[in-house]
C-alpha cells in the first residue's frame, strides 16, 4: 500500500510500525553498528536492581549462563558468556548450583540438561525463545529422510552429524544411528571422523555450516553436495542423485546468518578501503568464500582481540555481539561495522529479556521453579552418547 492511499485511508501508524520501520529512518543508510528501530529500554526502571536483589539472594545456587548474541541488559548478569556448547560444558562444571538460568534459545538450555546432573534444575527465561534454524527438522522429518536414504540402498553408508543447533530429538536421533554432533568450531574433524566411519554424511540442519566445511575446509566439489529438502516428496532427490552424493545437506539455514549477502561485501569493500571481511560459517557459501576471515564467534572475538589498532572490520554475525565487539574496541581506534544494512537482531535471542530475566530470578528465589527444561531419559541417554562422540574427536 502505497502513503497515498494510506492517506486516503486515513490510516494512521501505529507506535510499533513505527518501531519495526525504523522510526522513519532511512533502511538504506549507512548505521556502522546502529539499527534504527532499536531494542526499547525496559518499562520498568527498577528491573536491574530487582535482578541483583534476586541473585544475590539465591547466591551459588544459581548459575546464570549468557550466549554471545543476548542483549546488553542480560548479559550484564550472565556469570559467564560463551557460544552454545561452551555454556553447557560450563553448566555441567558447576555441579553445586541448584539452578542455571540459560539466557539463550530453547536447543541449548536442553543441551545444558543433558550435560547437567539429575538433581540440577535448567530454566528458560521465555520458553518462547526458540530458533528457527532447529526448528527446521523435526524428529519426524528426519525419520522419513532415513527411509527415503534406506529405500535408496544407502543408509548403511551414511552417518549423520548434526550441529549443535539442534533439537534434542535430532541429536538423539544423530545419537541412535552411529553419528556425532559438531559445533561451528570443529565442523571438519566431525566429518572427518563421520568419512572414517561411512562413505557419506546426512549434516543436520544448516546447510551452509556443511557445505562451507565439506568444500572450503575439505576440498570437496559444490558437486558433492545434494541438499535435502523435507517438505518435497524424497527431499526433492532422485535414488540416484542421493546415491552419487558424499555430502546430502538438510535444507536449513539460520534466519540472520542466512540473510548476509555477496552485494553486502562487495559494498562494504567499496565503501570502507582496506576493510576486512569476517563471517559466520552459517552465512552462505559465496559469502564464505568472498571473506577474508571465516570461523565461529568465539574465532571472530579472538580475531578482533588480536587485531591491530586501526584496523577496520565488517562482521557478519549478530547484531548484538557485533555491537558490543565495537563498543569494547573503540579505544583501540578498530573501526567494526556490522557487514549488512538491514538485518538487525536475533528474534528468538532477544525475547529474553530483563522482565523475563527477573521474573525467573525472583521466582526462584521465592522457591518456585519456573519454565524447567527437562529432556527425557531416552532422548538424553542417545543425545548424550552423540554429544559423547564428539568430545572424544581427536
Amino acid at each position: 500500500m502505497t502513503t497515498a492511499q494510506t492517506q486516503e485511508l486515513d490510516v494512521q501508524p501505529t507506535p510499533l510500525a513505527l518501531l519495526l520501520l525504523g522510526r522513519e529512518a532511512d533502511p538504506t543508510s549507512e548505521r556502522g553498528v546502529e539499527c534504527p528501530g532499536d531494542l526499547p529500554s525496559p518499562s520498568d526502571p527498577d528491573l536491574v536492581e530487582r535482578a541483583r536483589a534476586a541473585k544475590a539472594k539465591l547466591g551459588d545456587k544459581v548459575f546464570v549462563l549468557g550466549h554471545h548474541y543476548q542483549r546488553d541488559e542480560v548479559i550484564q548478569f550472565a556469570d559467564v558468556t560463551g557460544d552454545s556448547f561452551k555454556l553447557a560444558r560450563d553448566a555441567a562444571a558447576r555441579p553445586q548450583a541448584e539452578y542455571i538460568v540459560f539466557c539463550g534459545v530453547h536447543f541449548m538450555a536442553e543441551s545444558a540438561d543433558i550435560l547437567t546432573g539429575d538433581d540440577q534444575k535448567v530454566v528458560l527465561p521465555d520458553l518462547a525463545a526458540g530458533c528457527s534454524m532447529a526448528d527446521m527438522a523435526t524428529a519426524e522429518q528426519v525419520a522419513e529422510c532415513w527411509d527415503v536414504l534406506t529405500e535408496a540402498g544407502i543408509a548403511e553408508q551414511v552417518v549423520p552429524v548434526s550441529y549443535m543447533n539442534s533439537s534434542a530429538d535430532i541429536k538423539a536421533f544423530t545419537g541412535k544411528h552411529g553419528g556425532t554432533i559438531c559445533t561451528s568450531s570443529n565442523a571438519k574433524r566431525a566429518l572427518d571422523w563421520a568419512f572414517e566411519q561411512g562413505e557419506k554424511v546426512l549434516f543436520l540442519p544448516d546447510q551452509h555450516l556443511g557445505r562451507n566445511t565439506a568444500v572450503r575446509d575439505m576440498g570437496m566439489s559444490l558437486e558433492d553436495c545434494v541438499v535435502y529438502n523435507p517438505h518435497k516428496p524424497n527431499g526433492g532427490l532422485t535414488a540416484e542423485e542421493l546415491r552419487a552424493a558424499k555430502m546430502i545437506l538438510w535444507r536449513g539455514h539460520c534466519s540472520v546468518h542466512g540473510r548476509f549477502s555477496l552485494d553486502s561485501v562487495n559494498e562494504v569493500r567499496e565503501r570502507i578501503p582496506g576493510v576486512n571481511v569476517l563471517v559466520h560459517p552459517e552465512c552462505r557459501h559465496e559469502v564464505v568464500a568472498a571473506a577474508d576471515h571465516v570461523g565461529s564467534t568465539e574465532y571472530i572475538i579472538k580475531t578482533l582481540e588480536a587485531a591491530p589498532a586501526g584496523s577496520k572490520w565488517a562482521i557478519g554475525t549478530e547484531l548484538n555481539l557485533v555491537r558490543r565487539l565495537a563498543n569494547r574496541f573503540a579505544s583501540e581506534d578498530k573501526e567494526i561495522v556490522f557487514l549488512d544494512r538491514t538485518v538487525c537482531f536475533c528474534s528468538t535471542m532477544n525475547r529474553i529479556d530483563l522482565p523475563h530475566l527477573v521474573w525467573a530470578l525472583e521466582s526462584l528465589a521465592e522457591g518456585t521453579l519456573v519454565n524447567r527444561i527437562e529432556v527425557d531419559k531416552e532422548t538424553e541417554a542417545f543425545a548424550k552418547l552423540a554429544l559423547e562422540r564428539m568430545l572424544a574427536l581427536p
